[in-house]
């Protein structure tokens, strides 16, 4: 279990003053491990240069690019990724993302990306277990 290799997914969100993203955090809960990008041009980019990320979670409503063209770019480059838009009440809607959640809702998102890697959230929370009941010693 030592050397498990946790999921790492691209989260492309808007940039705001407060500088870390909340869907990261949110994510980064769950521990699996991910990379920020704060435009559509930043995501494409940073796929290009990891192309080995487990999924991209993208908010509708980034402004550099229509959400249709981030996901056709992203899907040029890696086909089978998984993509989950989060759609805001009055944000533009993307039918072609692989996975749409309506809101931003973290038990939502963290169950949907868990849903996609059942292996690694297994072992997550079975190495979680053994750290609580003090199994891990320094």
């Amino acid at each position: 279990m030592d050397d498990m290799i946790r999921p790492c997914f691209l989260v492309v969100d808007r940039e705001t003053s407060s500088a870390i993203s909340t869907r990261k955090l949110i994510i980064e809960t769950a521990k699996f491990n991910v990379i920020t990008a704060y435009s559509s041009k930043e995501a494409i980019e940073t796929l290009k240069k990891y192309p080995a990320l487990d999924g991209v979670v993208t908010d509708s409503g980034m402004t550099d690019m229509p959400c249709s063209d981030l996901i056709d770019a992203l899907k040029d480059l890696q086909p089978k990724i998984p993509i989950v838009v989060i759609c805001t009440p009055r944000g533009s809607q993307c039918d072609r993302a692989d996975h749409v959640l309506e809101s931003f809702n973290p038990k939502a998102l963290l169950g949907l990306l868990q849903s996609l890697h059942p292996d690694a959230t297994a072992e997550i929370e079975k190495r979680n277990e053994l750290l609580e009941e003090g199994y891990y010693k320094h």
